[in-house]
């Protein structure tokens, strides 16, 4: 355990770098969370402790940027520099790994992490990103292929390999896949509207298996699709989605996407132009979203419900 935890530290960080280390507990829930040295956390004291508290049911985590020298917390503002990118896969893993890995709009990634069975972090280890670009690319890798829209923030934690996941039953051994030792500059990732929208297309016309039991989320979309067509205003109806879902890590963007995939699907339905619905997406969300994204996401959106139409009709 203590052996391949070092070497994926060894690899993110330089011993001299500042670091947060993360403890979880789910039962009771609880936080633990300590700013050290990576060589401290190398250290085989520090490792036997973390072993420990993992078998007594933490989970465990590490910063995905090095701290600011000094700091006590881990907030953005305390982040020194960006070291990686990164992408939650935690839906359809294989198929939008194997996406990944034979996509030309990015570079190989430096490491897989099996988090649990079929879900992974990705990571690229990265240099001549500021935080501002790292996010935005975040953003963009999470909509080309599909991972979570929540995991985009610079002050990120991820789980380390050669623990265990305890969030399961049964729980899980983190395992690692290094793909590559080189380093990318942000030239290297061709995220722009075109190419996402072709991913996204790509990924969509992958056949999946039907849900074995009527889910929450089906409900909701259920839910939404009605209201829309007796009229109901988008924004107030995201709102109130947003609302009664705060269950989920992020009910806004949840609520904002259910609604926006459900009009778009409505729209085309009706025979209004691809095109349109993509205009009237883009200004539907122009305050709420980045303009960077506000754009491909629209596309990303329209392409989706188009897909949607398309397997109903081949079904």
């Amino acid at each position: 355990m203590s052996q391949i935890a070092r070497e994926f530290l060894n690899r993110c960080f330089r011993p001299d770098e500042t670091i947060a280390i993360l403890l979880r507990r789910e039962e009771p829930a609880s936080i633990t969370q300590r700013i050290v040295r990576a060589e401290r956390a190398l250290e085989s004291r520090y490792q036997a402790w973390l072993a420990y508290e993992n078998c007594m049911g933490a989970n465990i985590y590490v910063s995905a940027n090095p701290l600011r020298a000094g700091s006590r917390k881990r907030t953005k503002a305390t982040v020194a520099c960006v070291r990686h990118l990164y992408l939650d896969i935690d839906m359809d893993g294989e198929a939008r790994l194997a996406a990944l890995r034979t996509s030309d709009s990015v570079p190989i990634p430096t490491v897989i992490v099996s988090t649990s069975p079929r879900k992974y972090q990705v990571l690229w280890r990265v240099e001549s990103f500021d935080f501002e670009l790292q996010e935005e690319t975040l953003k963009r890798l999470a909509i080309a292929f599909g991972g979570d829209p929540a995991c985009t923030d610079r002050n990120r934690v991820l789980r380390i390999p050669g623990f265990l996941n305890r969030k399961y039953s049964p729980v899980h051994r983190i395992t690692v896949e290094y793909l590559s030792d080189s380093v990318s500059a942000p030239e290297d990732f061709h995220l722009d509207a075109g190419t996402i929208v072709a991913t996204v297309s790509a990924a969509a016309s992958t056949p999946r298996k039907a849900p074995s039991k009527h889910s929450h989320s089906e409900s909701d979309w259920a839910w939404v699709c009605d209201q829309l067509v007796h009229g109901k205003d988008a924004n107030k109806l995201t709102r109130e989605l947003a609302s009664r879902r705060p269950d989920k890590p992020n009910p806004v963007y949840y609520a904002q996407r259910t609604v926006d995939v459900a009009s778009a699907r409505l729209w085309l339905t009706e025979g209004i132009r691809i095109d349109d619905v993509i205009t009237m997406l883009e200004s539907r969300r122009r305050f709420e979203i980045p303009a960077a994204l506000c754009c491909a996401r629209a596309q990303e959106i329209a392409v989706t419900a188009a897909r949607m139409l398309a397997r109903q009709k081949s079904a």
